[in-house]
């Protein structure tokens, strides 16, 4: 924690240095003194992103020490047993990781898996296991962070949608009462296939050394992460979730930037309030870090600065006292993007299909002497209500 406030202190520091170089050379900067002022930039930029990957340790570190079971404090033997308690029991953890790394699977693991067969041959993932892939997943992803997650079951979840708001209206005494219903419409949530083979030699297999159960995690949480951040951001919905910035189903346009290639403090201004007071007031801002830059540049009409460094442990930089959240995957701002979104993430939302498979692959790659796991999920993503979050578009 410490080194988080340190590292913060420095950079709100770091940043009051740089508006002074910038005020006092604005607008006649030559080339080394912008090479100067970039430099500084750089180096705010790069303590941010090392606050960010301390903060998601420190979070992760302390969700790795809590306890994984509750304290028993009634009759053990009144109980569930541990032959009873599902992908959540210890005995099914062990021969879920028998059965991963072992060719051959005892009657005794057989039965323990049962409980988790998936009907395509692989192994639901054990509670704990996936729990703890989620957090990883959570970690390499930001939009997991500020949208609604939710589980399903089945393949589709219908979310029905209040479309239009019915009304109340002044009448004569004694006439009739006209229809003021709501309208409503429905959106769909389904679930897209993910899948990933990871592959491990066996000498490094039965090495007890390796942690294959941290190993597997953290490429799993990898390689899904990074896919599933690129699908909820500008996925086109076509065997995939549909982006917050597609522009056939994403955000709402809030505002068109004059320029091509800059945008004006009156511009971000505009966008802001373009959103109603209840989205607005719960808004986050996410953008590309390229954007950030630009923006750190722009001041508001008093002369403030309106991109202001995170202040305390945990919390981040803001824009007009909202959040910024940023990722690469957002388009840049370049001539006809969307390189802005500003809004309530919470109205998009991610549909978990229920379970995560499992399936080690023991002849693919046995001529290699390498042992194959296949992990596939099943997931989709939608703003579910398009006035929640606008975008800014630039000048074409």
């Amino acid at each position: 924690m410490s080194r988080i406030l340190d590292l913060k202190t420095k950079r709100a520091s770091a940043w009051e240095e740089a508006k002074k170089f910038l005020d006092a050379h604005e607008g006649n900067m030559t080339g080394e003194e912008l090479e100067t002022y970039e430099k500084m930039e750089a180096d705010i930029s790069n303590m941010g992103r090392e606050i960010e990957a301390l903060e998601r340790a420190e979070a992760f570190e302390a969700k790795m020490k809590q306890p994984t079971s509750a304290p028993i404090t009634g009759n053990p033997t009144t109980g569930p047993t541990d032959e009873t308690s599902g992908r959540a029991s210890e005995g099914y953890k062990k021969a879920f990781w028998n059965a991963m790394k072992s060719n051959a699977v005892s009657y005794d693991v057989t039965n323990a898996l049962k409980v988790g067969q998936d009907v395509d041959g692989g192994y639901l993932v054990p509670d704990e296991f996936e729990q703890r892939i989620v957090d990883k997943l959570s970690e390499e992803n930001i939009m997991r962070r500020i949208a609604t997650v939710i589980q399903t079951s089945s393949g589709e979840r219908k979310i029905p949608i209040v479309s239009m708001h019915g009304e109340a209206k002044w009448i004569d005494e004694e006439s009739q009462i006209t229809d003021g219903g709501d309208t409503f419409g429905q959106v769909t949530l389904g679930a897209h296939k993910l899948a990933t083979t990871i592959k491990i030699s066996e000498e490094l297999l039965n090495d007890s050394v390796f942690d294959m159960e941290t190993y597997i995690a953290n490429e799993f949480a990898r390689r899904i992460g990074e896919k599933e951040e690129i699908a909820f951001l500008v996925g086109d919905g076509s065997n995939r979730p549909l982006g917050i910035f597609h522009e056939n189903g994403g955000a709402e346009i809030g505002i068109t930037a004059q320029s091509t290639t800059a945008i004006t403090f009156d511009e971000i201004y505009d966008l802001f309030y373009s959103l109603k007071s209840g989205y607005r007031n719960k808004g986050t801002w996410v953008m590309n870090d390229s954007t950030v830059k630009a923006i750190r540049k722009l001041k508001d009409s008093s002369g403030q600065y309106l991109w202001q460094p995170s202040a305390g442990a945990g919390t981040p930089d803001t824009l007009l006292n909202r959040p910024i959240m940023t990722s690469s995957f957002v388009p840049e701002l370049v001539s006809g993007k969307t390189p802005i979104a500003f809004g309530d993430f919470s109205y998009y939302w991610i549909a978990d299909r229920q379970g995560r498979i499992f399936k080690r692959l023991n002849e693919v790659f046995a001529l290699t002497d390498q042992v194959g796991f296949k992990a596939t999920q099943r997931v989709d993503g939608k703003l579910i209500l398009s006035e929640a979050v606008k975008l800014l578009k630039m000048g074409s």
